[in-house]
C-alpha cells in the first residue's frame, strides 16, 4: 500500500490538532505524512487487529469509531474502551510488541496506519513528535484512571451519567456538539464496558429521560440539562 500524499493527509485533515500531528511544523507534518498509510475502510464488526497479534503499526482513527476488548481463557469478552476520530489505538502493544486486546469497527470507519519502525525513527528526528507521543500516552494513562474511578464504587446511575459526560467531552473536543451525538456502540457494548446488564443500561437511560436530563431517539442522545447531568457524578467527575 502506498503512503498517502501530504496534501491529502495531515496538512489538510481537520483532526490534525487532536491527533499525532498536533504541534508539528509544516515541514515536520510533511515528514510524518510520508510514512502514513491509508487503509481501506473497515466495515461494522470488522477487526482492525487481534489480541496477541504482533504489532507492526499504530492506528489513528480517521472516521467512524472502534471498540477495544479482551477475551479471557474462557472465551468471555470484556470491553475496555472506545475510540473516536483523532484518537490513537494500539498503544497497548508498545510494551511487549503484541496487541493485548482486539479492536473492532463499531460502524464503517477508516484509520491512518503508522508503521511503528518508521514512527520510531521520526520520533528521534523530530523532538516535538516524541513530545506529542508522550502526551498521548499520558492521556491514555489518565483515561485508564478515569475508568478505574468509573467502575470502582459508582452506582449504576453514576456510571451511566459519567459515560455520557465522557462522550460529551470527547465529541466536544472533536469540534462536534457536546450535547447531541450518536451512540455508535450497542447497548450490550456499553453494558459490558460499565459492568452492568443491558436491562440496567436501558433503565438508567429511561430514568435520565424521564427526569428531563436527556432525550433518546434510537441511538441518538441529546443532553438537555448538562449541569444536572454533571451534578449526578460530582465531585467525582
Amino acid at each position: 500500500m502506498e503512503p498517502s500524499s501530504p496534501l491529502t493527509s495531515c496538512l489538510t485533515c481537520r483532526l490534525s490538532d487532536l491527533c499525532l500531528p498536533c504541534g508539528l511544523q509544516i515541514n515536520e507534518l510533511e515528514q510524518l505524512a510520508t510514512i502514513i498509510k491509508n487503509k481501506r475502510p473497515l466495515r461494522i464488526d470488522e477487526l482492525l487487529y487481534s489480541q496477541d497479534e504482533e504489532c507492526q503499526s499504530l492506528y489513528a482513527v480517521k472516521s467512524g469509531s472502534f471498540r477495544s476488548f479482551i477475551v479471557n481463557s474462557e472465551g468471555v469478552e470484556q470491553t475496555i474502551g472506545f475510540y473516536l476520530p483523532g484518537e490513537l489505538t494500539g498503544l497497548d502493544a508498545l510494551l511487549h510488541g503484541r496487541f493485548s486486546c482486539y479492536a473492532v469497527a463499531l460502524e464503517t470507519g477508516s484509520v491512518c496506519e503508522l508503521p511503528l519502525s518508521r514512527l520510531n525513527e521520526l520520533c528521534v528526528e523530530i523532538p516535538s513528535l516524541q513530545h506529542q507521543m508522550t502526551r498521548i500516552l499520558s492521556k491514555e494513562i489518565a483515561s485508564d484512571h478515569d475508568q478505574i474511578l468509573l467502575l470502582g464504587h459508582s452506582s449504576a446511575k453514576e456510571r451511566m451519567a459519567t459515560f455520557l459526560l465522557m462522550l460529551s467531552r470527547r465529541y466536544g473536543a472533536l469540534g462536534f456538539s457536546n450535547t447531541e451525538f450518536k451512540l455508535s456502540m450497542r447497548r450490550q457494548d456499553i453494558a459490558n464496558f460499565l459492568g452492568l446488564s443491558n436491562e440496567t443500561i436501558s433503565r438508567q437511560l429511561t430514568k435520565l429521560r424521564k427526569t428531563g436530563i436527556i432525550s433518546v431517539k434510537q441511538r441518538g442522545i441529546q443532553i438537555i440539562d448538562l449541569k444536572l447531568l454533571r451534578s449526578i457524578v460530582e465531585p467525582c467527575y
